[in-house]
């Protein structure tokens, strides 16, 4: 049985309330199975020149790989940020079950 490609991708938002907000898109357009919204953190990172820090959402996609265009598209169109977080991980191994469900969720409706 072959493994659908799937990845899990990162990202982070400013506020839970823009975390959820995307994460609902993603899902509802079937872009990604499933979005984990994660806790706030605290985020120290060098931008255009200067030290910052700041507390963030980290959110959590799964989808396939074949929707990351998408994906990535509807993140550059939603988030707030200039330049946003959004780093995909292949995923190469994983339960078969699960996997064929990320496949399954992500489909374009027919």
């Amino acid at each position: 049985m072959q493994t659908p490609s799937a990845l899990i991708v990162f990202t982070t938002l400013p506020d839970p309330d823009s975390a959820r907000a995307l994460a609902r898109r993603l899902v509802e357009t079937r872009v990604a199975a499933c979005v984990n919204v994660m806790s706030p953190c605290q985020s120290i990172y060098r931008w255009q020149d200067k030290l910052n820090e700041d507390g963030e959402i980290p959110v959590i996609i799964k989808t396939c790989a074949e929707n990351y265009d998408r994906l990535e598209a509807l993140v550059r169109e939603s988030h707030p940020y200039e330049l946003p977080e959004l780093v995909a991980i292949d995923i190469t191994r994983g339960l078969p079950g699960y996997l064929a469900w990320i496949a399954a969720e992500t489909m374009e409706p027919k």
